[in-house]
């Protein structure tokens, strides 16, 4: 496949990606309204699921092709760029207010997955399928633990007015189009590193990772801006932690993960900044001061990756 060829399916993929997130989020999210759902659970749930779909499927398909550092570093990247980009400019548009039980549960929470994958990759660079089994039993344990844990209204919400059958279809088709970008993306990601002799790892952490972060930019946005701030910030905690606990058990399940030392050092970043604006945002608010300082340290850190 020629360079040219390669970024035509690197953008393509990406483009249904993000249309396909797009489909789904707003059909089950829908359907999430007319029975009535919170809109804390519908951040940290369906439309956190719903715009980690892409990193699912690109980090399987790599897992499964044995792109590894791609598979750990679209999750790792996608992490710190929601962190740090999708919130850091949700909270420079509109100061978010932070919900009180996303800070008290969720967002350590977060950070707390962000220790174990470093753990994890401090010993052995890899991930293996007993430490995936680990993974996806946390994620299960941490999905019921929200549910049950979140008030829901019993009431329906009128406002949601389509019919059933157009929301299924949002949400199968949004599907469709995941797997299939997906597949585009790791394939047009992984022929531009050998065409260029870049390392899976930096196109991992950078293009793919942006890339499939793009359904979380663009969610959070819009919610900051309506002042839909459980959404905005739910959708980025609730995220990382699929992110981590689901897809990279689900990735390591199917094929245990090897990756480069450097991807302690990712991880470790991530952690990091994850407790950092966790204490920040203790206060009550995610400042404006706060949200520039983030994506400044994000700049900062993809400078650090091109030299590394």
């Amino acid at each position: 496949m020629s360079p040219i060829l390669a970024v035509i399916c690197l953008v393509a993929g990406f483009a249904l990606l993000v249309k396909g997130a797009d489909w789904f989020v707003s059909g089950a999210s829908g359907l999430a309204r007319r029975l009535g759902v919170s809109p804390l659970i519908i951040g940290l749930t369906i439309v956190a699921f719903g715009t980690s779909a892409p990193e699912l499927a690109v980090s399987v398909t790599a897992a499964l092709d044995g792109a590894n550092e791609i598979a750990v570093g679209n999750v790792v990247g996608s992490n710190i760029f929601n962190l740090l980009v999708v919130a850091g400019v949700s909270a420079i548009l509109c100061p978010l207010a932070a919900d009180r039980t996303l800070l008290r549960r969720d967002w350590p929470c977060s950070a707390l997955a962000a220790i174990i994958l470093t753990v994890m990759l401090m010993f052995g660079n890899n991930i293996t399928r007993f430490e995936s089994i680990i993974l996806l039993v946390l994620f299960a344990g941490m999905l019921v633990w929200q549910i049950r844990g979140t008030s829901v209204p019993t009431e329906n919400n009128a406002e949601e007015h389509r019919p059933g059958w157009l929301l299924a279809v949002g949400i199968v088709g949004g599907i469709a189009c995941i797997v299939i970008g997906g597949q585009l993306s790791v394939n047009g990601a992984t022929e531009l590193a050998r065409a260029f002799g870049w390392s899976e790892s930096l196109i991992g952490l950078t293009i793919v990772a942006i890339g499939t972060s793009l359904p979380e930019l663009v969610t959070s946005i819009v919610a900051a801006r309506r002042g839909e701030n459980e959404i905005a910030m739910g959708n980025v905690i609730g995220s990382n932690l699929f992110n981590i606990l689901g897809i990279l058990g689900i990735s390591a399940l199917l094929n245990p993960i090897t990756v480069a030392p450097t991807a302690v050092f990712d991880a470790a970043l991530l952690t990091v900044v994850s407790l950092v604006f966790w204490f920040i945002a203790r206060r009550g608010t995610l400042p404006r001061a706060a949200g520039i300082t983030m994506v400044m340290i994000y700049i900062a850190y993809t400078g650090y990756l091109i030299v590394r």
